[in-house]
C-alpha cells in the first residue's frame, strides 16, 4: 500500500500542463504520423515477404507517383475534377508515394535512374500556389535522427 501512495504522489509532482505538453510535442511527435505508420507497414511487409521481388513493391509506388503527376500536368484531366480539393489530394498521394518509394527502394527515389521523374514532380509542386503545397515540399517520412 505504501508503494502505491508514494508512486501516486510522485506522479502528481511530475504532471505536465497542456501548454508544456503542446510545446514538447513539437520536438517529439512525428511530423506525419500516418505516413510514418504506412512507412513502417511497408517496411514490415517487405521484410516478411522476402520471397516477393522488391520491384513489385517499388513499382507500385513509382507508378502511382508518375500517374498522379501526369494527372495534374494534364489540364483536361484537372478540368474534370468536380472538387477543387482533388488536385491537392492527388498531389498528396504523389508525395506520399515518392516518400514510400524512397524509403523502400535500396537507392531511393532521388537516384538519377529512379523510375520516378523527381525533377518533374518537384517542378509540378513548385508551380502550385505556394500556400497550398509548402508542407508537401517539406514532407518527410517522420524518421527521428
Amino acid at each position: 500500500m505504501r508503494n502505491r501512495v508514494t508512486a501516486y504522489s510522485e506522479a502528481e509532482e511530475h504532471e505536465v500542463s497542456n501548454e508544456v505538453a503542446n510545446r514538447m510535442s513539437m520536438f517529439y511527435a512525428y511530423p506525419t504520423p500516418m505516413l510514418k505508420m504506412l512507412s513502417n507497414s511497408v517496411t514490415n511487409f517487405v521484410e516478411k515477404n522476402q520471397a516477393l521481388p522488391l520491384e513489385n513493391t517499388t513499382d507500385i509506388f513509382s507508378t502511382m507517383a508518375n500517374l498522379c503527376r501526369c494527372m495534374i500536368e494534364d489540364p483536361a484531366i484537372v478540368a474534370r475534377f468536380k472538387n477543387e480539393g482533388t488536385v491537392l489530394f492527388v498531389l498528396r498521394v504523389m508525395v506520399g508515394a515518392i516518400i514510400l518509394y524512397d524509403h523502400v527502394h535500396p537507392v531511393g527515389a532521388f537516384y538519377r535512374k529512379s523510375n520516378i521523374d523527381i525533377k518533374s514532380s518537384i517542378r509540378l509542386l513548385k508551380d502550385q500556389p505556394p500556400n497550398t503545397v509548402e508542407t508537401l515540399l517539406n514532407a518527410r517520412d517522420g524518421e527521428k535522427p
